[in-house]
């Protein structure tokens, strides 16, 4: 068994949030060889235990390592260190996160996603994935309702319709993609509180891709994704813009 190091929470000082660091300090053990090719990493809850981190910080830091190829889920086993080519064909620096133009970039590419996603999702939805998307939308105004910022709320809408595409490629991009826009979808949120005709927007727009999946309408899906994304482009410009 691989002795991880220690990495308590109260000792963290470096810069990057717990996800960046656990990211860092296995994607360490495993380039420095430290897990051999095929070895089968601890449970989230161990690996929790082990930096004494959340396990949602944890399951962050592996869809990270997925995404650069250094490890692989094997459903039903667990998530293994990648054999033979370990490249890393796709990356986005955490850093990115200080830059508004960086992080609208990200959106961009959300926005491609998201409308195909909606799409594949109204043709492909069974009636449980459409309760559960349901579901998750009205677990958004219940978290608004109680004061809270419905951020993780926000990001469980899009990962249930993600899951209704019926393709988890698309569920594993836009894992990746959701921490890097988790501060720019709290800032956009805490800015549509401050005014009843943004919130609505925002509530409509959720709604419209609901219906159009209800009604297994891929063109209608696909235009109401978008239309949301590019919603949420120009609430984010109008935050950078009365910040300046």
């Amino acid at each position: 068994m691989v002795s991880f190091p220690e990495f308590k929470v109260e000792r963290l000082s470096s810069a990057g949030s717990l996800a960046d660091r656990v990211c860092e300090a296995l994607s360490q053990l495993i380039r420095g060889d430290n897990f051999p090719p095929g070895y089968r990493l601890p449970s989230e809850m161990g690996m929790a235990s082990h930096f004494g981190v959340s396990r949602t910080v944890v399951r962050e830091a592996i869809s990270r390592l997925k995404s650069e190829g250094l490890v692989e889920s094997r459903q039903g086993i667990g998530v293994f260190i990648r054999e033979g080519n370990m490249d890393a064909p796709f990356r986005i620096d955490p850093n990115i996160v200080d830059s508004i133009q960086s992080v609208l970039q990200v959106v961009e590419l959300r926005m491609a996603l998201e409308g195909e996603i909606a799409a594949f999702a109204a043709m492909r939805r069974t009636t449980r994935q459409l309760n559960a998307i349901t579901k998750a939308l009205r677990h958004i105004e219940i978290e608004e309702r109680e004061g809270k910022d419905g951020v993780d709320a926000d990001v469980a809408f899009h990962r249930r319709v993600a899951e209704a595409s019926g393709n988890p490629h698309f569920l594993a991009l836009i894992e990746f993609l959701f921490p890097f826009l988790k501060s720019a979808t709290a800032t956009n949120r805490s800015y549509e509180a401050t005014k009843a005709s943004l919130s609505r927007e925002v509530k409509d727009e959720h709604a419209a891709i609901l219906d159009a999946i209800s009604r297994q309408d891929p063109v209608a899906a696909r235009t109401a994704a978008r239309r949301h994304m590019e919603g949420a482009t120009l609430r984010l410009r109008a935050v950078a813009a009365n910040s300046a």
